[in-house]
Formats: C-alpha cells, sequence, structure tokens
C-alpha cells in the first residue's frame, strides 16, 4: 500500500476558507476556476485592506497557475501574505490548498501574486502608510 503524504503548507494562519459546494462545478464536475479566483480575490483584498489601513482596489492578477482541480465538498484554504509594497500599490501572494475531506490531505490547487492599489474615498490612488502607522478608527 502506498502512503499518502501531505504537502508542506505555507506558514501562518488561511485567510479563508470555504466550502465547494455543488452549484460551483462546471460540465466536467470540478469547481469553476472563476470560483477560486473570487475566493482568492476576496482573501487577498482582506491583507491588502489591513496592510493599507483602507481601501484597496485589485488592478492586476498576475501569473496565475492552476495546478489541481477543486471538488465538491472540498475546503479551499488560501493563504494571502504582502510580498511587497510601492507607493500606492501592493503585491500579495496567494495560495490555494484543498482540504481533500475523504482522503484527509492538503493539497495546493492554485497560486497567484495580486497587485492592490490602496485609495481613497473618492477612488483615487493613496499611499500605503507605513507598517507602522496606527490604523485611523472610524
Amino acid at each position: 500500500m502506498t502512503e499518502q503524504r501531505e504537502e508542506k503548507r505555507p506558514e501562518g494562519e488561511a485567510t479563508l476558507r470555504v466550502s465547494a459546494m455543488p452549484r460551483d462545478v462546471n460540465i466536467n464536475g470540478d469547481i469553476f476556476g472563476g470560483w477560486v479566483l473570487s475566493q482568492m480575490d476576496s482573501a487577498s483584498g482582506i491583507v491588502a485592506g489591513q496592510r493599507a489601513k483602507g481601501r484597496v482596489a485589485t488592478v492586476a492578477v498576475d501569473a496565475m497557475k492552476f495546478i489541481r482541480p477543486v471538488k465538491v465538498g472540498n475546503i479551499l484554504c488560501v493563504w494571502a501574505w504582502v510580498e511587497r509594497v510601492g507607493r500606492s500599490s501592493m503585491g500579495v501572494r496567494i495560495e490555494a490548498w484543498a482540504f481533500r475531506h475523504r482522503r484527509g490531505v492538503y493539497e495546493k490547487v492554485t497560486e497567484a501574486v495580486f497587485t492592490y492599489v490602496a485609495i481613497d474615498e473618492h477612488g483615487n490612488p493613496r499611499p500605503v502608510p507605513p507598517e507602522d502607522e496606527i490604523w485611523p478608527t472610524e
């Protein structure tokens, strides 16, 4: 009998965990890539907004690579972290992993880098504040 090995998962905590449901499948029975992309945008938007200490807008998806399909019943776990910060933009690296209940393993299903721009209340670019700056209360 071949031993199943769990792949090494990213460090830290998952930013988002969501169950893949039957309504999200394509004709082949796999979860739509667009659904996975949407979950990745939600997770990385949380991380980018926290780092920008306010509103952000997604401006690019770089190097999106689908590795394995996601199936109904899998739990999609998305890890996201800020990889680079410019004047008003940020690159957020994302890895999405599927927890496969029946086999009890995690497998990486996709990865990408999303670029976000910090924006003000009028939708215009604004500088990303220093990391140690206190987040203003609303």
